[in-house]
């Protein structure tokens, strides 16, 4: 039985089938963001994906109030890194630049 998902700003996270090419791990990720963007938005901010290496590790801008909030490591790590980690599989991390 799969564990309950958890929710950050009204977003519900689960485990997803696993995304077999490059393509569609895109895909799931920008699934991923769009989900997480209306709290994002909320606060004045934005997120935009810039790239998926092929280490896993997902590069993301914060824009708007997100780019200079003081609390945006944890909104990405506890947050965004986490949704997006539970939902794609082969995600190793999420950073934003």
């Amino acid at each position: 039985m799969a564990p309950d998902p958890v929710s950050f700003g009204g977003v519900k996270t689960a485990d997803h089938e696993a995304a077999t090419n490059p393509a569609e791990q895109e895909d799931a990720v920008l699934e991923a963001i769009d989900a997480i963007r209306p709290a994002l938005q909320a606060d004045g901010g934005d997120i935009e994906l810039l790239e998926i290496g092929a280490d896993g590790v997902v590069r993301v801008n914060l824009v708007g109030a997100c780019g200079t909030c003081p609390v945006s490591t944890m909104t990405l790590k506890a947050g965004v890194e986490r949704i997006i980690m539970d939902r794609v599989p082969g995600i190793t991390e999420v950073i934003a630049d």
